[in-house]
Formats: structure tokens, sequence, C-alpha cells
């Protein structure tokens, strides 16, 4: 793990809730796709967010979701558009975790996140694509309602890239304007993909849902020596 000071290159909003931040580091910080950062607000507090770019990247690139004023992500918020408006850096930490990508396995994939939790496989897909793995890829995002939606065409377009590969959007409460899959996202995977037996498997989101699928894809032959999760260290 290292500290190093980054520069704010942009920061945008992908719905009303979820912010993209583009930072660019002071030096080049080897990861690998899957693991996380933290955002240092004081030396005591330091707060963890998925890196949704790849490594190779010259830029670093978060995924925030902030739903309430004045919350933890929130905050931080904050303190990147006070960074902004001082062109003064931020600090981060980096890199973190043990759910990154097994880089070594050819085993086939399944990336599967619920909400701002794509970060952490948009990471592992875009370096999958640039790498032009022959790997089997399986794709499910999952989000509530349709306005939670983001980037969905750059998605299928960076996945479209591989040729072993499928991207699946999975909306829990649509409208009759959705178009795409509707329900719980790993009750679609499940439902697409006769067993997980082989699988290497990546999952994030709230750790009561990744808890509950974790225990879903065991009875679905998924081995738990390959499913990996930051969240698994909490539940």
């Amino acid at each position: 793990m290292k500290t190093i000071s980054c520069k704010i290159q942009s920061l945008s909003s992908l719905t009303p809730h979820v912010f993209k931040v583009l930072l660019k580091p002071s030096e080049k910080i080897d990861f690998v796709a899957g693991q996380y950062l933290n955002f240092v607000m004081t030396e005591k507090d330091k707060r963890p967010f998925s890196i949704a770019s790849s490594p190779n990247s010259e830029l670093i690139e978060l995924q925030i979701g902030a739903f309430v004023a004045d919350s933890y992500p929130m905050q931080v918020i904050d303190r990147i558009k006070e960074s902004v408006e001082n062109n003064s850096d931020v600090t981060v930490e980096m890199a973190l975790g043990n759910a990154q990508l097994r880089t070594e396995s050819e085993r086939p994939l399944l990336l599967l996140a619920g909400g701002t939790g794509f970060s952490y496989i948009k990471s592992m897909f875009e370096f999958l694509a640039e790498q032009k793995s022959q790997r089997p890829v399986h794709v499910y995002w999952g989000l509530r309602e349709e306005s939670a939606c983001y980037e969905l065409a750059e998605t299928a377009a960076t996945i479209a890239k591989l040729p072993n590969a499928t991207f699946v959007p999975v909306v829990e409460h649509a409208t009759d304007s959705w178009q795409g899959r509707t329900g719980l996202v790993h009750q679609a995977a499940m439902n697409d993909i006769a067993s997980f037996e082989g699988y290497d498997i990546y999952l994030a989101g709230r750790f009561e849902m990744v808890g509950a699928i974790r225990g879903d894809f065991v009875e679905h032959g998924a081995s738990l020596e390959h499913m990996y999760a930051d969240a698994f260290a909490f539940i």
C-alpha cells in the first residue's frame, strides 16, 4: 500500500445520486483489477472505494453513490468539490483488497454487481478487454430501477470487444418502458447458467446482498474457493 497525491481531473454526475471522479495520480501506481483504494479525509478517517478503471489507465476512476446529503460518501464528494475550487490535491492509499482478479486463471468468469458495486467489476472487464482475453465472461449488473442505470451503451461496447462475453443489466422494479431483464440479478444469472461449477465468481454490492448470493450460488454449484468479494471479510 502506498500513499499518493492526486489531482482531480474531473467530477461529473452519472445519475442524480452517483458521481464519477477521475483522479490523476502524481505517479503511476500498480494495482490489480478488482482492488480498492482509501480516500484519505484525515489520518484517522480513510474511506474505501473500488477502483473502476483498468490498471492500464493513466487516470483512476471512482464511482461514488451519495444518496443522502451529509452522508459518508457525500462528504467525500464535498471534499473533492473543495479541491476542484481550490486547485488542491487529494490523498489516497492504494492498492488494497484481496478479491482482485485472478489473472493466472483460465476458468470462465461470472462478474456480478449490484448498484455502484459495478465499479468493482468494471475494472475487471475493461482489463480483460484490453488483454483480448479468450475466457468466457458473463457480466451481470443489478439495479433497483431504470433511473439508476448509467453508461449502458459504453459498457456494452467494451464487453463486446471480448469474443466470449455477455452483458446483462437487470432492473428489479422495472416500468413497462424497460426492455431488458427484470427481477433479482443473481436469479437471472442462475437462470442463464445451468451450473456455476468451474467458474471464477466475483461479487460486489451491499453486504446482505452478497451474503445471500453466496449461499444461493453454492447451491447452484459454485465453489467457495473460487468465489471472491471484499464483503466476505465482514460477513
